[in-house]
């Protein structure tokens, strides 16, 4: 699918689009107009037809949104038609709950390798993945074809980390330790700190009568 270059803040709002044309699809819904749809999901109707411009022509004036047609573009947009498989780095607490829940509410993306340096588990399965050792990371991800890794481990180390993993071919990283990772333009970082999100939500609890929508 050839499209232009997509703003982030659009990006980040497909896996919306998506989850709830699912849900529009299971209630029977065959049409939808942006209005319609602004109301669904809490995002100004104007906001998704320019997202949805992005990918050209997907509805019709005065028709809407034929919603199966949508469904089957961004499943393809999103990668949603095939299996993705992502290797986590770092089976301490968070490690283990994201194996635990290894995206069990989608049937397209799989932990399929973990790594970590504790003896005790590793060579071992963990919830039906294997675990292996620090030593073998870059080789099982390029074994594995493995392009999508999850960093769950302590600041220390995430750098080192990092770099073996941009050296076995890994384009997309999605950071779980609190420290900025440097990365060739060619790999896309996403950062999650847990803390982070939680202090701005309660700062944004605190100061609601305040703040400027």
């Amino acid at each position: 699918m050839a499209v232009g270059k997509i703003p982030h803040a659009t990006a980040k709002r497909l896996p919306i689009y998506y989850r709830y044309l699912n849900i529009l699809a299971d209630e029977g819904v065959e049409h939808i107009s942006s209005r319609d749809f602004a109301v669904r999901i809490n995002i100004d109707a104007t906001t998704i037809r320019r997202d949805f411009a992005y990918f050209g022509q997907l509805g019709t004036r005065g028709f809407g949104y034929n919603v199966h047609s949508l469904l089957r573009f961004f499943r393809k947009a999103l990668y949603q038609d095939h299996l993705t498989h992502v290797a986590l780095i770092g089976v301490g607490n968070l490690g283990r709950a994201l194996l635990n829940y290894n995206f069990q509410q989608t049937n397209n993306i799989r932990i399929s390798a973990a790594f970590d340096t504790d003896p005790k588990i590793t060579g071992t399965i963990q919830t039906g993945v294997p675990v292996y050792s620090m030593a073998d990371l870059e080789q099982q991800i390029k074994d594995q074809q493995i392009k999508i890794a999850i960093l769950a481990t302590p600041v220390t180390a995430a750098q080192d980390i990092t770099d073996a993993l941009v050296e076995a071919g890994v384009e997309g990283i999605m950071n779980f330790s609190t420290t900025r990772v440097n990365v060739p333009a060619s790999v896309d970082v996403k950062y999650i700190d847990l803390a982070n999100e939680l202090q701005s939500l309660i700062f944004f609890v605190a100061n609601r009568d305040e703040r400027i929508e």
